[in-house]
């Protein structure tokens, strides 16, 4: 069952984004002939009035076909007041700009959605892992209840902000330890106790740490709707910034290997369905908006290509030519086929490595 949610879930994502285009065509005045969710080869079609309604075969996307896409195209004149080329650049870019505005939009409503009527959740109080080398090691074990640290009791933030007041002696450095013992009172079964640790200063998580990791599977809090909205924002400019700079972690070996594509998006949207289908949401939300600026990068095939070379004849104030636009379109296909495979190579690895952790 994972699967087809996972992937009716995608091809929602690429119905609306094909969508906004369709629906901006059709105000503006085009003519739209085909509306494909998936590529050919078609495996169901019908016709309303003049636009054809299609599934394709190949999952791998979905197109809207508009009359005079191609400016050379020879056009019969009953049609050729409405091909796409035909129209003032203020409307192509309109119809090109509404398919990623849709996946924004969705992007937004999702991630509002989800912090105002579900929230993620809080960690729970159980030790989940403990990690070598770690004042932990030894002394906890998974499973075990934090009750209280000094006698302070609270969820697992409290607990963690309690341990932040236990500092190494002078500066610190990495590997500290505090110059006083964290007193750590544990249930474990039936039995309360209390251990005394000493946190050391971790370089890497700027901060004091025992070394251990509490449950992800606390209870879910929902926020008031104005944080929602907050958060909402937050997260989704932090995407965004993050997709943006998409080409120059192509640049740095280390970051390539971060790059996920679509075999990593599914299957992590997936293996979280299984888990807590509620947490997919934002997964969602994240592909939907990343979908979105990826496609606004300013090379064709892309939607932003389109608006860019129409911007640079709203410049120019004459038509750029066709072949100018094609080698231009090489550039665009030969980056998104690069990420495509960076992405797709990537996944590959995590499937027969480690895996896509999605706790």
């Amino acid at each position: 069952m994972s699967w087809l949610l996972a992937f009716v879930g995608f091809a929602a994502l690429i119905l609306i984004h094909e969508f906004g285009h369709f629906a901006a065509a059709k105000l503006t005045g085009m003519r739209v002939e085909r509306f494909s969710l998936f590529f050919p080869p078609t495996i169901a079609r019908v016709r309303r009035g003049e636009t054809e309604y299609a599934i394709g075969l190949v999952p791998l996307g979905g197109y809207v076909k508009i009359t005079g896409m191609n400016p050379e195209e020879e056009l019969p004149a009953e049609v050729r007041s409405r091909a796409y080329f035909a129209q003032p650049v203020w409307k192509r870019v309109v119809v090109i700009l509404a398919g990623p505005a849709m996946n924004l939009l969705l992007a937004f409503v999702l991630m509002l959605a989800f912090f105002w009527f579900l929230g993620p959740r809080e960690p729970a109080r159980t030790v989940a892992a403990v990690e070598r080398d770690y004042p932990a090691a030894g002394e906890l074990r998974p499973g075990d209840e934090i009750v209280a640290v000094d006698g302070r009791r609270g969820g697992a933030a409290e607990l963690a902000e309690q341990l932040q007041t236990h500092r190494c002696p002078g500066a610190l450095r990495p590997g500290c330890r505090a110059a006083t013992p964290a007193r750590v009172t544990v249930r474990r079964g039936e039995r309360t106790f209390e251990i005394a640790l000493r946190p050391l200063y971790d370089e890497q998580a700027r901060r004091m740490r025992l070394g251990f990791r509490f449950s992800p599977d606390g209870p879910r809090r929902s926020l008031p709707f104005a944080d929602s909205v907050q958060t909402a924002a937050s997260n989704f400019w932090f995407v965004a910034r993050e997709t943006a700079l998409l080409p120059l972690r192509l640049l740095d070996a280390e970051k390539r290997r971060e790059i996920s594509g679509v075999v990593g998006g599914y299957e992590v949207t997936r293996r979280t369905i299984v888990v807590d289908a509620a947490d997919a949401i934002p997964i969602i939300a994240v592909i939907s908006l990343s979908l979105a600026i990826v496609n606004l990068f300013p090379f064709l095939p892309l939607d932003g290509g389109h608006i860019f070379w129409a911007l640079v004849e709203k410049v120019r104030r004459k038509p750029v030519r066709a072949a100018v636009m094609e080698r231009s379109g090489a550039i665009g296909f030969a980056l998104v086929l690069m990420l495509f495979l960076i992405g797709l190579t990537n996944d590959i690895g995590r499937l027969t490595n480690e895996g896509f952790q999605v706790r």
